[in-house]
């Protein structure tokens, strides 16, 4: 019978956390760094991968059984789980790149959104714009309430009404969510991106999460490709899809995948990380 560890982390657990988060942050910029039309998805996928190695950490999506890459590219109509290939980046279509580093045994979890410029397509872009506006400010939503909730699923809340309050005619995705993030990539509790009856655990000092909500412009209805992996919409509606891991400490709360640890994002919400000494 396999030990069961408790999901609350000691605050020398949650400063090991912290470079582990910042090597995915700098992963994903680096990614950024390069998107543009004709750019493939594996050529980003290599870019986070060399980034990750030359700073000692390895890709924790490799530890994955049965995933090879890097990151995972999802276009368009792809939420989440895209896999990068040799497809080219085209004007006008919308990206979430997901990505994860562990060094020394302890992981960090991110994933990010952006619109490729299309000036032929003006419409398309800013309905694409103001879905991955949506879903981050829906994140930031969820990191600040966890800044004062009582239990995870007060998280959940503030991110649907979030979405609720800001946009018109989206989708949540229900069969994906957020995770506890320590020693492994996912680990216990679930992390949901809407209201559920379980409160789930109580959120004090030593939880580490990773809050990613999965947004659409269209119906939540989803299915797997044909890769096994590719969740896309079933009525071809883009998606967006953005993560932080957050750690809850004795002095509140840090974005462990952001260099600033959240500072900016926070800021609208009235909230103001504190670094885990």
């Amino acid at each position: 019978m396999g030990l069961r560890r408790s999901i609350y982390k000691t605050p020398a657990q949650l400063r090991a956390m912290v470079e582990p988060g910042l090597i995915t942050a700098d992963a994903l910029a680096a990614v950024k760094a390069l998107i543009a039309p004709g750019v493939t998805t594996a050529e980003l996928d290599a870019a986070a991968s060399d980034l990750i190695v030359s700073r000692g950490a390895k890709s924790n999506f490799q530890m994955v059984r049965g995933y090879r890459h890097t990151v995972c590219a999802s276009v368009n109509e792809q939420v989440v789980h895209g896999i990068p290939g040799d497809r080219p980046l085209e004007p006008g279509d919308i990206l979430s790149i997901d990505c994860g580093a562990e060094y020394r045994g302890w992981n960090g979890d991110s994933a990010f959104t952006v619109v490729l410029p299309d000036p032929s397509r003006p419409e398309l872009v800013a309905e694409r714009e103001q879905l991955s506006r949506v879903t981050e400010g829906s994140l930031w939503a969820g990191i600040a309430a966890l800044a004062t909730a009582r239990h995870i699923a007060d998280i959940g809340v503030a991110i649907e009404d979030y979405i609720l309050a800001h946009g018109e005619g989206y989708g949540i995705l229900r069969e994906y969510v957020g995770h506890g993030i320590g020693r492994k990539m996912h680990e216990s509790p679930s992390v949901f991106n809407y209201r559920v009856d379980d409160p789930g655990p109580e959120v004090r000092p030593g939880l580490a999460l990773a809050i990613e909500p999965m947004v659409v412009a269209g119906s939540d209805a989803t299915f797997v490709e044909d890769d096994g992996w590719t969740v896309s919409t079933v009525d071809g509606s883009a998606g967006s899809h953005w993560e932080h891991s957050v750690a809850v400490h004795d002095e509140g709360v840090w974005v462990l995948t952001a260099p600033d640890g959240g500072a900016a994002g926070l800021a609208p919400f009235g909230v103001t990380p504190a670094p885990i000494r």
